[in-house]
């Protein structure tokens, strides 16, 4: 599935309630989104076609974003996760936040309020790799005035998406 991407130029965003089973399956797929329509129908009551037919509205009506994976980053050799607030002139802000949508290594970009235009989260190899990425490619884009990083730690709790 592609990612949706937040809407440009001010639009509102369509809400939609949400009612209990919905709840329940979302809640049901934050925790495994393999769960097959049958096994999660039987654990929240439904059948397997009401399952699928919610999940598809879900869907369609952009509630449910898109379906992924959680990697361990340690794991698959992914050592140094850093926190980036980036300052970044006004007229550039776009571009800027297009260029670094492109960077693998970034896995989450967002505009804030604050002393920071943009809070960036990347996670490297190592220190050689994050020191490349900014000398050769963050510091290279135009309208950078200023870039702060904090390294991670230890991670405490992380989640993908939001709590209902």
């Amino acid at each position: 599935m592609s990612q949706r991407r937040p809407s440009k130029g001010g639009e509102i965003p369509q809400m939609y309630n949400l009612d209990e089973m919905d709840r329940k399956i979302i809640a049901a797929l934050h925790q495994n989104s393999r769960i097959s329509y049958t096994d999660l129908g039987t654990q929240i009551g439904l059948s397997r076609v009401a399952v699928q037919a919610r999940i598809n509205a879900l869907s369609e009506k952009g509630i449910i974003e898109r379906f992924t994976v959680v990697i361990n980053p340690g794991k698959v050799g992914l050592q140094v996760s850093a926190f980036f607030n980036v300052d970044v002139e006004p007229r550039f802000l776009d571009e800027v936040a297009e260029m670094l949508d492109e960077e693998p290594a970034v896995t989450s970009l967002y505009h804030m309020t604050g002393p920071s235009t943009l809070h960036m989260h990347g996670i490297f190899s190592n220190m050689e790799e994050m020191e490349q990425f900014l000398l050769e490619k963050l510091y290279q884009m135009p309208g950078i005035v200023k870039v702060e990083s904090q390294l991670l730690l230890k991670r405490y709790k992380s989640r993908m998406g939001m709590r209902l």
